[in-house]
């Protein structure tokens, strides 16, 4: 009778500490989960002659910023339909997306086209209708265009023109970042430091944002 007690008494015993040993187990990879990165792989695309010290410079600002993986995955020509000449020689950047958003694949999350062309986007009202005056806002210069949740951004250089060579790959990594900002779901910011602040198509703004994202922008997302 007293051995039966013993050994139910052990079994107990070993009950508990298998118990503690699996919440253990459990907790950790909970744990471990909440700590890991959501890990993204960047597929750059480069629309015309975009120099290779740009990209190399992008390509580590993605790195610093979100420590994603990116690599160009294209070199191609601007395709010639994207074009417009009702203000003067640009590409349209939303058809440009549409065409990118087509090059995300199992090992492509989003993918950044890169230009030196001029390019361009439609303002509209909520409605849908241009925006007045229409002459000014059918076809309205931009920095870059990228869409809150969609796979596709688009960032030229031809607007962020500086003598400073070192500004000018500043202004090209901080509106890079900013894009790809929109495709992982990012809103405008109003931390005016953010690199998710609203540009407002001003270098000035550009100038004056860290190339980071603030606390609140990175805890949205990382």
């Amino acid at each position: 009778m007293n051995q039966d007690i013993r050994w139910k008494q052990r079994f107990q015993n070993y009950s508990k500490i298998i118990g503690s040993l699996i919440f253990l187990v459990l907790f950790f990879l909970i744990l471990e989960g909440c700590n890991t990165k959501k890990e993204k792989n960047i597929g750059i695309v480069s629309l015309g002659d975009f120099p290779q010290q740009y990209i190399d410079s992008i390509e580590h600002a993605i790195d610093k910023v979100y420590g994603f993986n990116s690599f160009v995955i294209a070199n191609e020509k601007m395709p010639s339909e994207f074009y417009t000449n009702f203000k003067s020689p640009r590409y349209n950047a939303s058809k440009i997306i549409g065409h990118l958003n087509k090059k995300t694949n199992d090992s492509v999350d989003i993918v950044l086209g890169l230009t030196s062309y001029d390019i361009c986007v439609t303002k509209k009202n909520i409605d849908g209708s241009i925006k007045k005056p229409e002459y000014k806002y059918r076809d309205w210069g931009i920095f870059g265009l990228g869409y809150i949740n969609k796979s596709g951004c688009v960032v030229s250089k031809f607007r962020l023109k500086s003598k400073d060579e070192n500004l000018l790959l500043r202004r090209i990594q901080k509106v890079s970042i900013h894009e790809i900002g929109h495709n992982l779901g990012l809103p405008h910011c109003s931390d005016k430091k953010c690199v998710m602040t609203s540009a407002a198509e001003k270098l000035s703004t550009v100038d004056g944002v860290h190339l980071n994202l603030c606390s609140e922008c990175r805890k949205t997302i990382l």
